[in-house]
């Protein structure tokens, strides 16, 4: 028979967090997700970045990478505002050291239209993208998609993570004001 009367009741698991000093009262949960998120960003930065290299293009930083793919999305020229204002970064100056970096790689050409200049994928780097992808969906795709039950409940998880973006965005702006 188990000795439940001297053990007392089942103890709540504390949450797993990298700053317990912050923890809230009002909100534990938070906390938590902010430890899960450095986690999960910095296991997504280790990713693309070993994904990109495996597919040939090696030394990239893991904001180089997004870069690469967002000036390859749709297949469109952007400009240096609109990369920034879609990655959600507001340091300009990181991004176009980016532009410049791939630029020297030769996987982004910049072209002038009067003062105003946009960024493409060159050929070379449309290449490295789609080897990229295809070691995506060998690698991590595939991954997901033996957990169904995972891969259902990422749409509703990139939901929530806008969610939080525009309200951290606007912490953001509250503290800047204090």
């Amino acid at each position: 028979m188990q000795q439940e009367s001297q053990l007392g009741p089942p103890q709540q698991a504390s949450p797993i967090v990298s700053s317990a000093h912050l923890v809230s009262p009002h909100s534990a949960e938070m906390s938590e997700f902010e430890f899960g998120l450095i986690v999960a960003g910095n296991a997504f930065h280790r990713w693309i970045v070993h994904c990109m290299s495996a597919a040939g293009l090696k030394d990239l930083t893991p904001l180089d990478v997004m870069v690469l793919h967002h000036v390859t999305h749709r297949a469109r020229d952007k400009r240096l505002a609109d990369i920034c204002f879609i990655m959600n970064v507001e340091d300009t100056h990181l991004i176009n050291y980016s532009l410049k970096k791939l630029q020297g790689l030769g996987v982004l050409a910049s072209h002038k239209n009067g003062k105003e200049v946009t960024y493409a994928a060159t050929d070379l780097g449309r290449q490295y993208v789609e080897r990229y992808r295809e070691i995506r969906e060998s690698c991590l795709i595939d991954a997901l998609n033996a957990d169904d039950a995972l891969n259902r409940d990422i749409g509703e998880l990139a939901r929530l993570l806008r969610l939080l973006s525009g309200i951290y965005d606007q912490a953001a702006r509250s503290a800047a004001s204090l």
